[in-house]
């Protein structure tokens, strides 16, 4: 399509009033434009107009409410953190829906809005009010895009953030790579360069493939056909196509020992992969097996701990992690 053809004008009888404000809210409208009125051919008005129309968060995003006075600002800043508590002079710098996975004894996405101040990143919900997570710009020392599947098997792009004592924190955004350059700007601005120099490469999955996993349940033991993905960022995944979360998610520091075991299984293999856990014994059978060896011990590798003494767990041993 050449320029000229698409500047021509577009009607869709299809087009409502929600769908004119939904482009509004979440893309917004430049309008340049210069008109003459006239009457009997006879010029009588020119009008030149240069206008930029957007939703409240998009101005802010592209830092357009930036050359308003400050009176206006201030009552917009007001308005869009009555409900999230903010330090003296920090100001809004953008604000999308997001979310914070929760990795502890529930691993679970909790949804809320993505907030980026002068000072922190946040993740906030509004109703019941509470702050999921957050940051201070200065303690973060690594931010990149992940890319992961979701639940259903479709791709997601994830923010992973790492911070100055070690830990780390997994994010959504409805715009994760807009999110993720603002927070490099900001950085930059308030030259804090860390989070942009030499960041670690995005890995795809190390492995990944079909894995029959051995659960335990209710004293009885069964194996389960299911689908294992091997990353750097997410570790060991194993999951049921009938469950609605991972049965298996261990991290390098997870593992106390990795080995080989001659054991009936539902594979032409004649031994399986038992994986030693501080959350118990994880038992997968595979077709691949050496090559989910090979790929096990290179990812586990130097990052395994010093093992601590199994019979001074005080829970009993899990499969389901």
């Amino acid at each position: 399509m050449t320029d000229t053809a698409a500047m021509q004008p577009s009607r869709d009888p299809r087009a409502t009033l929600p769908d004119l404000i939904e482009v509004l809210l979440n893309k917004g409208v430049y309008l340049n434009l210069d008109l003459i009125i006239s009457v009997a051919d006879v010029p009588l008005i020119g009008v030149n107009l240069r206008t930029t129309i957007a939703g409240i968060e998009t101005m802010l995003e592209y830092g357009m409410m930036r050359q308003w006075d400050e009176q206006t600002r201030a009552w917009v800043r007001k308005s869009m953190t009555a409900h999230l508590p903010m330090g003296e002079d920090e100001e809004i710098i953008a604000k999308m829906a997001g979310g914070h996975y929760q990795d502890n004894f529930y691993r679970t996405w909790r949804p809320g809005s993505a907030y980026l101040t002068n000072r922190r990143l946040i993740i906030h919900r509004r109703d019941p009010q509470e702050t999921l997570w957050e940051a201070n710009l200065s303690d973060i020392t690594s931010i990149r895009p992940l890319n992961e599947r979701s639940i259903g098997g479709e791709g997601r792009t994830r923010i992973h953030v790492e911070l100055r004592d070690a830990s780390t924190a997994k994010l959504s955004a409805v715009d994760p790579e807009r999110l993720i350059g603002l927070v490099k700007e900001q950085l930059r601005d308030t030259s804090m360069p860390q989070a942009l120099e030499a960041e670690a490469p995005q890995h795809g999955p190390l492995y990944e493939g079909r894995v029959w996993f051995l659960e335990s349940r209710s004293g009885d033991i069964t194996w389960r056909a299911g689908r294992a993905t091997l990353s750097e960022g997410e570790g060991l995944v194993w999951k049921s196509p009938m469950d609605s979360r991972a049965l298996v998610r261990l991290h390098p520091g997870d593992v106390w020992d990795l080995e080989t075991k001659s054991r009936h299984n539902p594979t032409d293999q004649p031994a399986v992969l038992s994986l030693t856990t501080k959350h118990g014994t994880t038992v997968l059978a595979t077709e691949d097996l050496e090559t989910w060896q090979q790929s096990l011990a290179a990812w586990w590798g130097s990052r395994a701990p010093v093992p601590a003494d199994p019979a001074a767990e005080t829970t009993s041993p899990k499969n389901e992690l």
